[in-house]
């Protein structure tokens, strides 16, 4: 897709890039974080749908099945996630290398969600050692998230 211009770049996020740092997890999908040439099209997505489908990739509910796996594309929706794309950084996975959104940005994507499996990735990449509180902290601050930050570890972390 990046060859043919539909993208312009592309990391893996959510629980697929959570296991490059810690213990496999349940998901039923892998979630891709794009940046697009243009994000002024109604259908924002639609040329990495036709993509897709002109190889025989088709739409399966929200994703397109590759293979036995669905895929969510999803563009980089704010500062944070467009940060988090520039910064990925490019892992193998089977052998073929593909970027990945690294730990700090995962945890801090997952704390801007705020959902309970989020706070459990969290917590997940922070026992990893993959992460700290630190450089969470130092993220969060960055991208408007220190109240939740704080919140999250009073919460979550103190005693």
């Amino acid at each position: 897709m990046r060859a043919a211009g539909v993208i312009l770049d592309y990391a893996l996020f959510g629980a697929i890039a959570q296991m490059r740092y810690t213990q496999p997890v349940v998901t039923l999908d892998f979630d891709v974080l794009l940046e697009l040439p243009s994000t002024s099209r109604i259908d924002i997505l639609g040329g990495v749908y036709q993509f897709c489908a002109e190889r025989g990739f088709q739409p399966e509910g929200e994703a397109i099945r590759i293979g036995a796996w669905p895929v969510q594309f999803l563009p980089a929706y704010d500062s944070l996630t467009h940060e988090a794309l520039r910064e990925a950084q490019t892992a193998r996975m089977s052998g073929v290398p593909v970027r990945v959104v690294s730990a700090d940005y995962l945890a801090t994507i997952a704390l801007s969600t705020g959902r309970e499996k989020d706070n459990a990735r969290i917590l997940a990449l922070l026992e990893s050692g993959k992460t700290n509180r630190r450089r969470i902290a130092k993220l969060a601050k960055a991208f408007g998230l220190g109240r939740k930050w704080q919140r999250f570890v009073k919460r979550h972390l103190d005693e």
